[in-house]
């Protein structure tokens, strides 16, 4: 049974998607509507076909659509009115299928309304999408079986829970070995004080229950996942003075990223690695993270646990692998490249937090938790 706080918590957010907000336009920062890279082209096609009340009724704070996608199992923990779920049933095809989960029983009614539009539109005779009411820190409840999806996405609702690590526990659970949870969410850079964590305003807006950033890592590594790997990150802007003056010093951002479960089968070696080109939307290059860059052909230089992530994932077929040392075979235009370091870390957007380059959390030493 519920805390008595976690139902109130539960009660103000479902009021506040589905009585207060009617439109992303009533939201009072830019938490649900940033926005870090250029979409790519397959993906703003298959947004454009997705119907205006489901694409009205988003309130997203990234993109949560990743690459190589076809006939995946893809689960979107708080779905919504079903924007990134419609998208995604094109992207995985007939054969893939996407399954939207979310507490607010109006959302998934809009979602639910509009299944039969999307199967006819993209010419699919069987629905490759299903909608369900339920709590996505209690998959379990829900139907979703152990070990039974490639790719878990988020978009800006992991923070409206108030047990985080319950939800990475379940996330885990459903998770196929070599499957990916790839998210966008808020994070604080300090841990938050009692009256923003109470401010039933900033709970809906994404703000109240933001995580400290450190705690991510923290959590997820404690749960068995890869420690999580940065994509893009923002800051998050306020338009409301009432808002500003409860924030105080308090930064926000809203960041992507991939966190990965392996099984831990064998040791990890430093590898060299080509990217064989061909994924959809990305046959030349492949944005993997803000670290690395696979540009088509070329050598890469990675890391033990990014040689694993490669290995062991989805992403396989589309990487020739080499241990350091052994000889990589010869192509056209092929060049050793340096590990590329990424450019987009939290401390070039929020002063004072300290990030090491490699790793997002390596350089902070993870305090004792009980």
């Amino acid at each position: 049974m519920a805390a008595p706080r976690d139902a109130e918590i539960w009660k103000d957010v479902q009021t506040y998607y589905g009585q207060v907000l009617k439109k992303a336009a009533d939201l009072q920062t830019n938490a649900c509507v940033t926005s870090t890279r250029p979409v790519p082209k397959h993906i703003q096609e298959a947004l454009q076909n997705v119907h205006e009340e489901v694409a009205l009724r988003y309130y997203g704070c990234g993109l949560v659509i990743p690459e190589c996608l076809e006939n995946c199992w893809i689960l979107d923990l708080g779905s919504g009115s079903g924007r990134d779920c419609y998208a995604l049933s094109q992207l995985v095809g007939e054969k893939g299928h996407v399954t939207g989960i979310d507490m607010t029983e109006g959302q998934v009614e809009v979602a639910k309304k509009y299944i039969g539009y999307h199967m006819e539109k993209y010419g699919f005779q069987v629905p490759n999408v299903t909608f369900i009411h339920g709590y996505i820190e209690k998959l379990g409840e829900a139907g979703i079986k152990n070990e039974s999806y490639d790719i878990i996405i988020s978009n800006c609702v992991i923070n409206l829970v108030p047990d985080k690590q319950e939800v990475l526990k379940e996330v885990y659970r459903v998770l196929k070995h070599g499957g990916e949870l790839y998210f966008s969410d808020v994070y604080a850079s300090l841990e938050l004080p009692e009256e923003i964590r109470t401010h039933k305003v900033l709970w809906g807006e994404c703000l109240g229950g933001a995580l400290y950033w450190k705690d991510l890592a923290i959590l997820a590594q404690k749960i068995g996942f890869c420690p999580p790997r940065l994509v893009t990150a923002s800051l998050i802007t306020v338009q409301n003075k009432e808002v500003e003056r409860v924030i105080g010093n308090c930064r926000f951002v809203s960041a992507t990223f991939r966190l990965f479960k392996l099984l831990k089968t064998e040791p990890a070696k430093r590898c060299q690695v080509i990217y064989n080109g061909g994924i959809t939307g990305h046959k030349k290059e492949l944005i993997f993270d803000a670290n690395f860059t696979f540009k088509e052909g070329e050598i890469v230089e990675v890391d033990e646990e990014t040689a694993a992530i490669l290995k062991n994932s989805r992403f396989a077929q589309d990487f020739l692998i080499t241990p350091i040392g052994e000889k990589l075979p010869t192509c056209g235009g092929c060049s050793a490249l340096e590990s590329k370091e990424g450019a987009c870390y939290f401390h070039q957007i929020l002063k004072g937090v300290q990030i090491q380059k490699r790793r997002i959390y390596q350089s902070t030493r993870l305090p004792e938790r009980m």
